[in-house]
């Protein structure tokens, strides 16, 4: 008994102790997770794939499908069918009727009494058995009546409705094009400047890294007798005002890469290291071949148009409902079972109170100058003008735009050589002046400042490379293609 107690004991201790391993374990990978690889193009690819945006926009647009693939709808008649039982809670007396009718024959016939009294008397007999019988019965209170309801309405307006909604449809991928096309642009542009913000901690790091050698050095230096003890103390000022800087950049880069991460669609914490470089391709472009080919093919320009489109149908659809009439055809059949206790398909016992019917109808109010509709209608055509002129601006404005965008790119590539030549000439400063600082012929301070220049120079040298990438994406995006 005691041997089982104990190796009870024993299983449960290991049991606890695997299970406390496992849990370490799993806590470890949560904190610990693996990282998400992403070039330039992954991350853009993805964002498309995966932004809730862009996913409420794709299914607009297939609603939009929906109703273009469908259209030719509004050509299809109205068809109903229906069956109603009905109890009357009076049934039509006809017995007094049929006694005022026996009463006129029996004074017609009364000289033929005379002649042959068996004739009359039976007359009188079969009219009283039909008063009898004339009395009405729950059956008499009860009908069945069905209906089955054709109708078709025809208008020249309805060309033009059907019209319009491939017209939607057709806006509708523009608007969803232009979406897809702003979120590739945006994303490129953030991973770029990830890219740079990493670049500069880069530079921090190193200079906060020089910073601590030269602290070293002239901790050895002061301890050997060689500087004085300001020098030392100057050297670790200036590395310890550096950590800071340096711890804050860090935190600021992780809480931008959450967010860039978020942007992606991907679950919070997920952890990001971005593969690529700011080094762009310089290209040789030409503005006015730029608006010559590329102007009209912009995506907002394309919209307006499109526009433009949507109202030409609606108006077009308002004259043709005002100045041309509406056809309407009509066609019902409706059985009415007299008797329910019958057979219902026999001749005798229904009837058909359907009907067949064309209708042409025509507003005449709709055509008066003052009346709503024919308001309504210089309205829209006002709208017309007012799209017409939002076309000429924007394509005015999108000349700017580009002749700008094309104008910025020559401007960073004439910096970005100009700054390659001044990184080169501040590498140099530097080095011969901490080559100088080391043999004690010049003060520390010189050397701080030929860094400060150099990383200053080195940082600008990335903006102005990261300004060319963002400034090529936004020509991109305003001419609507690749360059």
């Amino acid at each position: 008994m005691k041997r089982k107690v104990k190796n009870v004991l024993v299983f449960m201790v290991l049991s606890i102790f695997s299970f406390g391993l496992m849990a370490e374990s799993l806590s470890s990978e949560s904190q610990n997770p693996e990282k998400m690889i992403l070039t330039v193009d992954e991350a853009t690819n993805y964002a498309i794939n995966n932004s809730r945006t862009l996913k409420v926009s794709a299914i607009d647009v297939e609603i939009a499908k929906l109703k273009k693939d469908n259209a030719w709808n509004v050509f299809v008649p109205s068809v109903q069918i229906s069956g109603t039982m009905s109890r009357s809670n009076e049934v039509t007396d006809s017995s007094a009727m049929m006694e005022g009718i026996m009463s006129g024959m029996m004074e017609m016939l009364t000289p033929l009494y005379m002649q042959h009294p068996e004739l009359l008397a039976n007359l009188g007999n079969s009219a009283t058995s039909s008063s009898e019988s004339s009395e009405p019965k729950e059956a008499d209170h009860w009908k069945a009546v069905g209906n089955v309801s054709v109708s078709w309405n025809f208008s020249f307006a309805l060309f033009e409705a059907y019209r319009t909604t491939v017209s939607n449809y057709e806006a509708g991928l523009i608007s969803y094009e232009q979406s897809v096309k702003q979120t590739e642009r945006d994303v490129k542009k953030m991973f770029y400047g990830m890219l740079l913000m990493q670049e500069n901690l880069k530079l921090q790091q190193e200079m906060l890294e020089n910073a601590k050698m030269r602290m070293e050095q002239a901790a050895i230096s002061y301890r050997n007798g060689q500087v004085p003890e300001l020098s030392y103390l100057q050297a670790q000022v200036t590395y310890e005002n550096k950590r800071p800087t340096v711890l804050e950049m860090e935190q600021t880069i992780s809480q931008q890469m959450n967010t860039f991460a978020f942007l992606l669609g991907l679950p919070y914490g997920t952890k990001l290291e971005l593969v690529g470089t700011i080094e762009p391709e310089f290209i040789t472009v030409d503005s006015n071949e730029l608006v010559e080919k590329y102007l009209t093919n912009r995506l907002d320009v394309q919209g307006l148009y499109k526009n433009i489109e949507l109202v030409t149908h609606g108006l077009t659809a308002s004259k043709l409902q005002t100045f041309s009439p509406a056809l309407a055809l009509s066609y019902g059949f409706q059985p009415v079972v007299m008797d329910i206790t019958k057979n219902w398909f026999e001749d005798e016992n229904n009837m058909d109170n359907g009907s067949f019917s064309v209708t042409l109808a025509w507003n005449l109010t709709n055509m008066l100058p003052f009346s709503s509709n024919m308001v309504s209608l210089r309205e829209t055509q006002k709208n017309l003008e007012k799209l017409e002129l939002s076309v000429a601006t924007v394509l005015q404005s999108g000349e700017m735009e580009i002749a700008s965008l094309v104008d910025k790119l020559k401007k960073c590539e004439s910096s970005i050589a100009a700054m390659e030549y001044n990184v080169e000439l501040a590498e140099k400063a530097y080095n011969m002046t901490y080559e100088a600082y080391r043999v004690g012929t010049t003060e520390i301070l010189d050397v701080r400042d030929s860094e400060s220049q150099l990383s200053q120079a080195k940082l600008g040298l990335l903006n102005e490379k990261y300004t060319y990438l963002t400034t090529l994406l936004d020509l991109e995006y305003a001419i609507n293609a690749k360059l």
